[in-house]
């Protein structure tokens, strides 16, 4: 892969209620279709050889909505994509957390995966793409918690804040590295962004 698009998938109803997904399975909310459609259709104006989805609902919901609107084929799906699994957090929101394990609770041993294990994931996945798509533009719909962290060790880019949804990071190899030439862009929807 010579150009790889990162896309975080759209909006939840958990993402709109602070609830920490993790690997738990939820459907996009209408506002997330609505941001997925407003992609595909700036996509239309971009060439990439395909897309690839995490195996998690929301992810394969933006990727097909994507890729019909776009008309970039549907690679597939790969659980190593996935979201980084937050242990106990999931499905809990800031004020239960702070309620059930205190102010300090980042610090606990919660059974998260650690960002070198999502990393590890990535380097597992990218390893099989290049040898599938050696050359070729290919989009990936994960998880913010699962694409920061690849940022972070593959080109040096740290977020201040956290991808929007439906927001699309594009990395571009250059020799031997990996550079960053988009971070984090969306269209803005007004109050519901999350």
């Amino acid at each position: 892969m010579k150009r790889i698009g990162f896309i975080r998938h759209g909006t939840t109803e958990w993402n709109l209620a602070g609830r920490m997904q993790g690997q738990m399975d939820t459907p996009l909310a209408e506002i997330g279709r609505l941001q997925t459609r407003y992609l595909g259709e700036r996509l239309q104006q971009e060439t990439w050889d395909g897309i690839i989805a995490s195996d998690l609902i929301r992810a394969q919901e933006t990727a097909e909505l994507v890729a019909s609107l776009a008309n970039i084929p549907l690679l597939g799906i790969d659980a190593r994509i996935r979201e980084r699994s937050f242990g106990e957090l999931e499905g809990t929101t800031l004020q239960e957390r702070v309620l059930k394990w205190g102010e300090h609770w980042r610090e606990l041993d919660l059974g998260m995966e650690t960002k070198d294990q999502v990393f590890m994931r990535w380097q597992s996945f990218s390893q099989n793409m290049e040898d599938k798509y050696a050359g070729k533009r290919i989009l990936v719909v994960s998880h913010g918690g699962f694409i920061e962290p690849v940022l972070e060790n593959t080109c040096g880019r740290f977020m201040k804040g956290h991808l929007l949804n439906t927001s699309l990071t594009v990395i571009v190899r250059e020799g031997m590295k990996w550079c960053c030439k988009l971070l984090n862009c969306t269209k803005h929807l007004g109050p519901l962004d999350t």
